[in-house]
C-alpha cells in the first residue's frame, strides 16, 4: 500500500512542533551557574517547576503509547474487558497514594533521584543493586511505548515501523539532550493537550460510523461480547493481585519520582500528584471508548476486510485500526498526533530517568567517587544516548518487547516498592535489605510466567489464580523490617560485637544514614580541590 502522504505530513509537523518547543525550553531555561547548578538542573529542572507546567509533565508521563493503547486493547479483547482494565484505575490510584505518603516526603528531603534514600540509608552497593530492576523497567517501558507507534504508524499511514520507529526515539534524545528536564516538562505541556483533544476529537465519528450504526440484525445477535467482562469466584486473586501491581507498582519509577523532586515546593509536588490524577484517569475515557465501540462495529462493512482485528490476531493494534477504518482521513490524522504525543511524553522521561539514577547512583556514588561535576554531565549526555539506543533496538524487536517489559513492572512491585516504604518509614538496615531483595525475587519467579514459559517451581494454594505477586512482595516488607531490627538488637545490646559488622552499618551506635547533602559534596569537592590545587 502507498503511504499516507497527508498523514505523513502532519506526523513531520508535530514532530517539528516538538523539537522546537523542546530546543526553545532548553534555550529559555539554558544551563548557568556551577557545573553542579547544571547538572541538577538536567535532573531535576532546577527544582522550580510550578504547578500548572509539573501537572501537565505528570499527566503526559503516565499516559504513553502504552497506557492509551492498552487500554483501548484491553477494553476489545474478551479474555479482559473492563473488569481487567486496571491502568486507568490503577494509575489514578496511584498518583494519589504518592501524593498522600511518598510526594511531599521525597521532595522535603532534598533528593535528587529516587534511589538518593536508598543509598542514605544502605550504602552505595545496595543502592546500585537496586538501580538493575530500576534501568530493567525504564528500559524496557521505553521500547514498548516505541514499538506502538511504530505501529501506529504502520496502521495509520503504511509507514514502515523502522524508520517510524527510529525517527521518534532520534527526536526525544536530541531535545532530551539539549535541555534536560525543562525541554522534556514543556514539550509535556503540547504532547498532553494534543493527546487530549486529538483522541476526544475522534471518539464522535467512531460512534457514528456506518459499520457500527447501521450493523445488521443478524450480526447483533451473532455478537454477544460485552465489553464489561467477567470474573468468576476463583479469579478474584488475581484480580485483586493485578490491580496491586498496578497501583503499587507505577509508583516506585524515577519518572514519577524526577516529577516529584522537579516541584518549587513539597506542598506543590503533593497538590501537582492530585491534579494529575484526575488527568490521568480522564485521557484513558477515550481510548477505553474505541476499544468498546470495535466491538460493536461490523468489520465487513469496512475497508479492513471479511474478519475482525480480533480474529487476524490484531487486537494490540485496535486503536490505530478504529482511527483508520471507522473514521474519515482527516481524523484519524489527528488522533494519530495524540498517539504519536503519548509515546514522546513518555520515551523522553524515560529515558531521562534512567540515564540520571545512572549517573548519579551508580557512577557517581558506586563506581567514581571523584568524578567532577563537569565529568558527570557527559557522563549523563552519554548515557541517555545509550539508553535511546538500547530502548530503539529492543522496540525494534517489538516480539519480546512487552514480555519483558512486564517482567519489569512486577519486579519493581515486588522489590523496590517494599524496599521504599521501608527506607521512608522504618528504621531498617542493609541486613535487612539484602535478604528481603533476594526474597522477593525467588518468590515471584517461584509462581512462574507464562509469557516465558516458566513453570511454577513454587505450587501456591489456588495455582495462578493465588495472588503471588503481592504476597511476595508482603514477605520482601516483612523480611526487611524484621531482620532489621533483629541485627540491630543483636548489635545494641553486645550480643554481636562491632567488628562483625561487616556492611558498616554502625548499629551499635546510631545506625548509618549519610544527609543527602553529604552525598552531593561527593565529586563537588574533588573539583574544588582541582581548581585550587
Amino acid at each position: 500500500m502507498a503511504v499516507f502522504v497527508a498523514g505523513l505530513v502532519a506526523v513531520i509537523i508535530f514532530y517539528l512542533v516538538v523539537l522546537i518547543v523542546g530546543i526553545w525550553a532548553a534555550w529559555r531555561n539554558r544551563l548557568r551557574g556551577s557545573q553542579q547548578e547544571q547538572n541538577e538542573r538536567i535532573m531535576v529542572g532546577g527544582r522550580d517547576i510550578g504547578i500548572i507546567v509539573g501537572s501537565f509533565t505528570f499527566t503526559g508521563t503516565f499516559v504513553g503509547g502504552g497506557y492509551i493503547n492498552g487500554t483501548a486493547e484491553s477494553l476489545y479483547s474478551p479474555e479482559y474487558g473492563l473488569l481487567w482494565t486496571h491502568a486507568p484505575l490503577g494509575s489514578f490510584l496511584c498518583v494519589i497514594v504518592g501524593g498522600f505518603f511518598f510526594a511531599k516526603k521525597m521532595r522535603a528531603q532534598g533528593y535528587t533521584t529516587m534511589l538518593d534514600p536508598f543509598q542514605c540509608k544502605f550504602g552505595k552497593r545496595m543502592g546500585g543493586l537496586l538501580f538493575l530492576p530500576a534501568l530493567c523497567g525504564d528500559l524496557f517501558w521505553s521500547a514498548s511505548v516505541l514499538a506502538a507507534l511504530g505501529g501506529t504508524l504502520s496502521v495509520v499511514i503504511d509507514l514502515d515501523i523502522r524508520i517510524s520507529v527510529i525517527v521518534s526515539a532520534c527526536i526525544a534524545i536530541l531535545y532530551t539532550l539539549i535541555g534536560g528536564l525543562y525541554s522534556v516538562a514543556y514539550t509535556d505541556v503540547v504532547q498532553t493537550l494534543c493527546i487530549f483533544f486529538g483522541l476526544w476529537f475522534c471518539v464522535p465519528f467512531a460512534f457514528v460510523n456506518p459499520a457500527v450504526l447501521d450493523a445488521g440484525e443478524e450480526f447483533a445477535r451473532n455478537n454477544t461480547r460485552s465489553w464489561l467482562g467477567t470474573c468468576n469466584p476463583e479469579n478474584i486473586g488475581a484480580l485483586l493481585d493485578s490491580l496491586l501491581l498496578v497501583v503499587f507498582g507505577s509508583l516506585p519509577w524515577q519518572d514519577y519520582f524526577q516529577r516529584v523532586l522537579s516541584a518549587d515546593s513539597p506542598k506543590h509536588a503533593q497538590v501537582v500528584s492530585f491534579i494529575s490524577a484526575f488527568g490521568i484517569f480522564i485521557l484513558a475515557i477515550p481510548p477505553a471508548l474505541i476499544g468498546a465501540v470495535a466491538i460493536k462495529a461490523d468489520w465487513n462493512m469496512t475497508g479492513y476486510g471479511d474478519v475482525s482485528p480480533l480474529e487476524k490476531g490484531e487486537s494490540a493494534l485496535i486503536l490505530p485500526i478504529v482511527l483508520r477504518y471507522l473514521t474519515p482521513p482527516a481524523v484519524s490524522v489527528i488522533g494519530l498526533g495524540a498517539i504519536a504525543a503519548a509515546v514522546m511524553s513518555s520515551i523522553d522521561s524515560s529515558i531521562l530517568s534512567a540515564s540520571s539514577l545512572f549517573t548519579r547512583n551508580v557512577y557517581k556514588l558506586a563506581i567514581r567517587q571523584q568524578a567532577s561535576q563537569k565529568e558527570l554531565t557527559w557522563v549523563m549526555r552519554i548515557t541517555l544516548f545509550f539508553v535511546g539506543a538500547l530502548s530503539t533496538t529492543f522496540a525494534l524487536a517489538v516480539g519480546s518487547v512487552y514480555k519483558l517489559w512486564y517482567l519489569a513492572s512486577d519486579i519493581v512491585y515486588v522489590v523496590i516498592f517494599p524496599q521504599l516504604v521501608c527506607v521512608l518509614y522504618f528504621d531498617v538496615n542493609t541486613y535487612g535489605s539484602f535478604p528481603a531483595y533476594l526474597l522477593a525475587i525467588i518468590l515471584r519467579l517461584g509462581g512462574g510466567e507464562p509469557v516465558f514459559n516458566l513453570e511454577p517451581f513454587i505450587h501456591y494454594p489456588g495455582g495462578t489464580n493465588f495472588p503471588f505477586k503481592t504476597f511476595s512482595m508482603l514477605m520482601s516488607l516483612v523480611t526487611l523490617i524484621a531482620v532489621s531490627y533483629a541485627v540491630k538488637f543483636l548489635f545494641v545490646n553486645g550480643i554481636l560485637p562491632k567488628k562483625f559488622d561487616f556492611l558498616g552499618c554502625k548499629l551499635a551506635e546510631e545506625g548509618r544514614t549519610i544527609h543527602i547533602k553529604e552525598i552531593d559534596k561527593i565529586g563537588y569537592n574533588a573539583e574544588k580541590e582541582k581548581l585550587h590545587g
